[in-house]
């Protein structure tokens, strides 16, 4: 076999020769027929222009585009697999055409051979992104399924720490019965995201499933049913919900893998997995357990930027949970600008490290910006919505921070990070003195994390103001119970960068029996 031997379906294509084969018999193809096949074969999966089709198939002739029809007819008929219902060139709407399935013939061999060899796990998560199945019978939309897959692909390859194999390899298995934990083997990949969609009437519905491969288990499904108005605006929408989703997922799954290993493992990464779920509490006693951690993380590796983001996330909430040392602050403060310096292409790091520069530097301009930029990386980040979302609330910018934070939410419903998103409509709709809604976000957020002391604050205050002045004083003791530390004046050190929307806060607090100092 050559290099230029290609294979979709039974069929096999030498470019070189020029050559298709069925089952090893000859096809007869037009010449035209055969040179639009080449040029779609050439472009291993990738969608073909209709006017690059023309200048390729008629350099330097003026043919009318009907002439694309024609041959393209001609050649789905010589490759139509009958009664499977298979047809390998699909039409992209408004776009051009695509030949689905095509992979180097050695590849194919194989696989057929069952010849791929076990790879060894990279040294952070790793992902494959199987073909999507395309569950509506209509081959047309063999294109939009892969359109899907190759968005969501995209997307997962801006999260820094995720390790992505690419379109080509996970569409091997395409139109193939494999077991997840031999696929997960042989790409060598610990997480399996696979799914499929049907297209019915005016709507398209799409199921996607996150799988740990070693084990089989499903970490996490969804389903999306939507109107097809924009297939495309829609394959955007459904990406970006799937690539919001499983960002949290992935890192449960990973915070639960590393609990199952040796205690005595050293690895910066695992050192700092080790580390999030004390830091998720967002008090002193947990910011305890975690900051070690990430200083040993930072030891090992002087240049992780996400560890030291998590580090001025950690010394944040004891400052401004604890004993308000200066210290802590301006420790928080370098290790976020340090991460930035380092960090700069993780929407991640720059999220948290963002919320830091705002809350305790003050500096909110350039923590807006970095918020942009982390969005621009990864528009479904929910660190950098969800953080951003609780900037902008304090900032007194209501409509944009509801906006950003019930993406959040929408994007993970269920991630426990989003006591945060909560948090920033219960300070968006106090500020707008919407009271009721305020109060109701601020019990969800206690819902997501009963141990954080700043829920209990926000819904004091909306009680407050809904006239309900008993239980404003239970949550306002509640709130002294889970941080002793807490005063008026201290909160306003850090989330006090606007007067106008801080000081209706403390005047609500000191109606509730918080103390001033």
């Amino acid at each position: 076999m050559t290099r230029d031997e290609l294979k979709f379906g039974r069929f096999r294509l030498h470019l070189g020769q020029r050559e298709l084969s069925r089952d090893g018999m000859p096809v007869q193809l037009g010449s035209r027929a055969l040179d639009i096949l080449c040029v779609l074969a050439a472009a291993k999966g990738e969608l073909v222009s209709k006017d690059e089709l023309m200048a390729r198939v008629w350099p330097g002739e003026v043919v009318e585009e009907n002439a694309i029809h024609v041959h393209v007819s001609g050649l789905r008929k010589a490759l139509d697999e009958g009664k499977s219902g298979q047809s390998y060139v699909v039409t992209v709407p408004g776009r051009g055409y695509r030949l689905i399935g095509v992979q180097p013939a050695t590849a194919a061999a194989a696989s057929e051979a069952g010849a791929r060899p076990d790879r060894a796990l990279p040294d952070r998560p790793s992902i494959a992104v199987l073909p999507f199945q395309n569950m509506s019978g209509d081959p047309e939309q063999e294109y939009f399924a892969d359109g899907i897959v190759e968005d969501i692909i995209a997307g997962l390859s801006r999260i820094r720490w995720l390790f992505v194999i690419a379109r080509n390899s996970g569409f091997v298995y395409k139109g193939k019965a494999v077991d997840v934990k031999q696929i997960g083997r042989e790409l060598g990949v610990r997480y399996l995201l696979e799914g499929g969609v049907r297209k019915a009437g005016g709507r398209i519905r799409i199921s996607a499933e996150l799988i740990e491969a070693e084990t089989g288990a499903h970490l996490w499904a969804d389903r999306y049913d939507r109107l097809l108005d924009d297939i495309f605006a829609v394959q955007d929408e459904i990406t970006m919900s799937v690539i919001g989703a499983i960002e949290p997922s992935l890192r449960k799954a990973e915070i639960e893998r590393i609990k199952r290993k040796r205690p005595d493992s050293l690895a910066a990464y695992d050192l700092a997995l080790r580390a999030l779920p004390f830091l998720y509490s967002r008090m002193p006693g947990g910011v305890a357990t975690a900051i070690p951690l990430l200083e040993k993380a930072l030891e090992l590796e002087p240049d992780y930027a996400r560890a030291r983001a998590d580090l001025a996330w950690c010394l944040h909430h004891r400052f401004s949970r604890g004993e308000h040392r200066d210290e802590d602050r301006a420790a928080a403060i370098g290790h976020a600008r340090a991460a930035v310096a380092s960090g700069g292409d993780d929407a991640t790091t720059l999220a948290v490290a963002a919320f830091v520069i705002a809350l305790e530097e003050h500096d909110c301009a350039t923590a807006l910006s970095l918020f942009d930029r982390a969005l621009a990386l990864s528009n479904s980040n929910v660190f950098a919505l969800g953080f951003s979302a609780t900037t902008l609330a304090w900032m007194g910018r209501t409509e944009l921070a509801i906006e950003r934070a019930q993406r959040a939410l929408r994007l993970s419903p269920f991630d426990p990070l989003n006591v945060g998103p909560q948090d920033a409509l219960a300070i968006a709709h106090f500020h707008a003195k919407r009271y009721d809604e305020a109060a109701d976000a601020a019990r969800r957020a206690m819902e997501f994390n009963p141990g954080f002391s700043v829920p209990h604050a926000l819904l004091a205050a909306a009680l407050i103001r809904l006239g309900r002045v008993g239980e404003a004083r239970v949550a306002a003791q509640r709130v002294i119970a889970l941080q002793p530390t807490f005063t008026i004046r201290s909160f306003l050190l850090t989330v006090g960068l606007v007067p106008e929307v801080y000081e209706p806060f403390a005047d609500a607090w000191r109606a509730a029996g918080l103390p001033e100092e």
